[in-house]
């Protein structure tokens, strides 16, 4: 919710001299979170430009931009006549008038404007888009001043002209806190803040309903949870209203500042209302009608156009709008309530006469319609979460005066329809906050915050503890606490305690931190994952946690086989986004969107870590039974529940991208390669004081050439190597991208605890070398598990330094040259001791894996 602060100070009393910084941070003093504060940090110049000409121009990256000529009156170019501009918007023809930032200018964010050279041309000047001006998050095309309804001579301060020069608080508006979607709201919210006097914009007299007035039926058959899907209808008719009509240009500059394109006057004023006491409105165009409305579910079969122009397929669940065109009542669907209305009954230019509505639906109703329809709308964000049930009548009146002030049109006929019933009180003890918090308001404080809140609190011992009351209560000192119109997520106790300790102050609450148990530490699987997360980001990776989604063709993208394990993945009954409704069986997929996020923000060279649970379902068709709610589930419920579970092993995953080794004075630098992917995964081995085998493999999707497969105790414990060239390029990464995932739980398992810590040896080392040819096809993990058995125990650490094949050691065959290191543990090897344990060491790779030695 943005909110001008200038519109603010006209329901609460603003200090002189405050800025957006301070009222914001007033507003975070009572729990409304701050998104940004916007606007007053533009300077110019800024202007109004008309678009003369411009010439498209294909750009190589697949990019088309527009080299454009354009107006900007006095601050043309001297003797051109006009401003040379590159813009990649394409949603303005010649002859538009935009807003144009020129050389010298600061827009929202501190983003400084200057000439430069980009595409072949020096681009003198930017053309704007509502987000770079703060207006709005709208950034795909530039602003088009005739959309927006403003008309001003080429060269105008457009400063000025939008208001930009005025500051915008943005609040993130949490699903309790319905009544904060509107300046009214947050206005009451800098009053309890600050103590500040607050002036409702509701307040306004309303005429009395008319005995002939439109008529109105509510006919909900089918109520969700119980509850009418509409318990209030209020309908307003204008007569001879230039409905079509601009709206003023005041009222504009408020749509725009709250991040809303002004339309007509009906149009407009309904948001403008909406935006000011949280009440959404409904313009029809009365001469489309035929009455009377009729509120109802929908019925089978039954579509509906809506204002975008989908047609949709309605639900019986779905709460329509409907009137008796075709000869029977709600016969035609005129709108989704609280959500959208029809293209039928839309106010066009010729309408003249109006009927407004303003009614009251329930939340649960409306959330569900925005979500099966995917129509998430500015009513619907408001009535899903809760709109004042007494606001209705008042903001029908307002939206009526604005229309008759601006349209020239007359009141006509009012209906107000009310079904709506009062709520019991909430029945709280005096000291429920006391005990919940930990702070002693006390009894007289607690009454007076939620009097400031709006509740009516009546005091007196309550003998029965009743719905809405906190354990306890029976007998004691209870308060019988109404909550107002505007709070409807007032409904329990603690919902209460919770005012009361917002209001009084969150920094109130005393900090007491839990007395840790003695005997009691990480467990050895803890400390594993927290020693590898150490040792990976030591090793110079960055560690990142993702989401566990993925989107059903992931299999397909990797080139997985069709039999592989990684397929069958568990679908989600409520995604957070029906493009990934999979929880993911392996990490890398998740570590490359993270990949894929970091390189599109320019970050090129890339090492990324994760250590996380992946879902592998044995059987995707299981269903979990439902414990029973009236009784503490039996231990069968339980069993039942948990093999009914998918296994969710945890594995630790290895993304490389980019250069390994930085460019520098020191010399060009290294590109990550195979090699880095399967020392990251040998690290993983060696932190837990395991030693991993590494043997040549074929496992999608790495590259069939570059691809090892990790073993520990002849266990495959994980991949690693270089990712497929056609995966990359459809995924694409960098070309030669490198990945390693492990299976960590069975890592953590095969390496137990922590063993005994090997003596160190003080005596010098003895070094040799040897160069072995075998078959091309042998393993140099092979030859070197050889060489180990071979040295007995005096080889100390053995290393694979060079690789060679060519004509001189034979067609099929190569060289490996390894490193050996030796020592005892008690004194110093003589020359004849290091030389018999590396012909050891040779002759036992001769006879187990074919081994001859080069040069012998």
């Amino acid at each position: 919710m943005r909110v001008p602060l200038s519109w603010l100070g006209e329901y609460a009393e603003l200090p002189d001299g405050v800025t957006g910084e301070q009222a914001a941070a007033d507003l975070v003093r009572v729990g409304l979170e701050e998104e940004g504060v916007y606007g007053g940090d533009i300077r110019g110049p800024v202007v109004v430009g008309r678009v003369l000409d411009y010439v498209d121009e294909p750009q190589r990256n697949g990019k088309t931009v527009r080299w454009c000529h354009v107006d900007v009156g006095p601050h043309d170019v001297q003797g051109q006549g006009s401003r040379g501009i590159v813009c990649g918007a394409d949603n303005f023809v010649e002859g538009d008038l935009v807003v144009v930032s020129l050389p010298g200018a600061v827009l929202a964010g501190g983003v400084e404007i200057s000439a430069r050279r980009t595409y072949g041309h020096v681009s003198d000047g930017m053309i704007c888009s509502a987000r770079e001006l703060g207006l709005g998050d709208e950034h795909h095309g530039i602003i088009r001043l005739a959309e927006w309804g403003v008309d001003a001579p080429v060269g105008t301060d457009a400063i000025e002209l939008l208001g930009l020069d005025e500051e915008i608080i943005e609040v993130n508006v949490t699903p309790d806190r319905g009544y904060a979607f509107s300046v009214r709201g947050v206005a009451r919210e800098y009053a309890l803040s600050t103590g500040a006097r607050f002036s409702d914009p509701a307040l306004v007299d309303v005429p009395a309903p008319d005995v002939d007035g439109f008529g109105v039926r509510l006919e909900d058959d089918a109520p969700v949870r119980g509850a009418l899907g509409c318990d209030r209808y209020v309908a307003r008719v204008v007569h001879g209203v230039r409905a079509a009509g601009p709206s003023p240009r005041w009222m504009q500059r408020r749509l725009e500042q709250a991040g809303m394109r002004p339309i007509s006057l009906a149009v407009d004023v309904t948001n403008y209302v909406m935006l000011a006491v949280g009440q959404p409105l409904h313009a029809f165009d009365l001469a489309e009608l035929a009455g009377p409305i009729v509120v109802r579910r929908a019925r089978a079969g039954e579509h509906l156009v809506t204002l975008d122009a989908v047609e949709r397929r309605l639900d019986p669940e779905d709460l329509l709008i409907t009137d008796s065109a075709g000869g029977s009542d709600g016969g035609r669907v005129l709108a989704l309530a609280g959500v959208m209305g029809g293209a039928d009954s839309e106010v066009s230019a010729a309408t003249t006469d109006v009927l407004l509505e303003a009614a009251h639906f329930d939340a649960v109703t409306v959330a569900r319609t925005a979500r099966r329809h995917k129509l998430s709308t500015e009513a619907s964000r408001r009535f899903e979460r809760g709109v004042d049930t007494d606001v209705a009548a008042a903001a029908a009146e307002l939206a009526v005066r604005l229309l008759v002030e601006h349209g020239g049109g007359q009141m006509g006929r009012i209906t107000d329809v009310d079904l709506r019933t009062s709520h019991p009180p909430v029945r709280m003890s005096a000291d429920l906050p006391d005990r919940l918090v930990g702070h002693a308001y006390g009894r007289v404080r607690v009454v007076e915050l939620l009097e400031a809140v709006g509740c009516s609190v009546d005091d007196g011992v309550d003998p029965d503890a009743g719905a809405g009351s906190h354990p306890g209560t029976a007998g004691a000192d209870v308060l019988l606490v109404r909550p107002p119109s505007w709070r409807p997520d007032l409904r329990l106790g603690v919902d209460l305690v919770e005012e009361v300790a917002r209001l009084a102050g969150y920094d109130q609450i005393p900090s007491v931190l839990p007395v840790a148990p003695a005997g009691r530490g990480l467990t050895h699987p803890q400390r594993g994952r927290r020693s590898i997360a150490r040792a990976l980001a030591e090793h110079g990776l960055v560690e990142v946690l993702t989401y566990p989604f993925v989107g059903a063709d992931v299999a397909d993208v990797y080139g997985l086989p069709p039999d592989d394990p990684r397929r069958p993945a568990l679908g989600l009954a409520n995604p957070l986004s029906e493009e990934q409704p999979y929880l993911r069986t392996w990490i890398l997929p998740t570590l490359v969107e993270a990949a894929r996020r970091n390189l599109g923000r320019g970050r090129t060279d890339l090492g990324l870590f994760e250590i996380g649970s992946v879902t592998r379902p044995e059987r995707p068709d299981a269903v979990a039974a439902r414990p029973p709610v009236d009784r503490r589930p039996t231990p069968e419920d339980l069993a039942a529940i948990e093999s009914a579970l998918p296994r969710q092993p945890r594995r630790v995953g290895v993304l490389l991208a980019g250069c390994r080794e930085q460019p520098g004075w020191y010399g060009p630098g290294r590109p990550a390669d195979w090699t880095d992917a399967v020392d990251a995964a040998l690290l993983v081995g060696r932190t837990l004081g395991l030693t991993l085998t590494v043997v040549q493999d074929v496992h999608a999707p790495w590259h069939p050439g570059r691809c090892a497969k990790l073993e520990f105790a002849g266990i495959v414990v994980g991949h690693a190597g270089e990712l497929h060239p056609k995966v990359v390029e459809r995924l694409g990464l960098p070309p030669r991208t490198c990945a390693a995932e492990l299976e960590l739980d069975l890592l953590l398992e095969a390496s137990g605890g922590i063993g005994a810590a090997e003596p160190v040896s003080t005596f010098p080392l003895a070094k040799e070398d040897v160069a072995l040819v075998v078959d091309a096809g042998v393993p140099a993990a092979a030859v070197e598990a050889a060489l180990r058995e071979g040295a007995g125990d005096l080889l100390e650490s053995v290393r694979l330094f060079d690789v060679y094949a060519g004509p001189q050691i034979g067609e099929g065959r190569k060289s490996l040259a390894f490193a050996l290191r030796l020592r005892a543990p008690d004194r110093t090897l003589t020359a004849a001791e290091a030389s018999a344990a590396r012909d050891a060491a040779v002759r036992a790779a001769v006879t187990l894996v074919g081994a001859v030695q080069r040069g012998a």
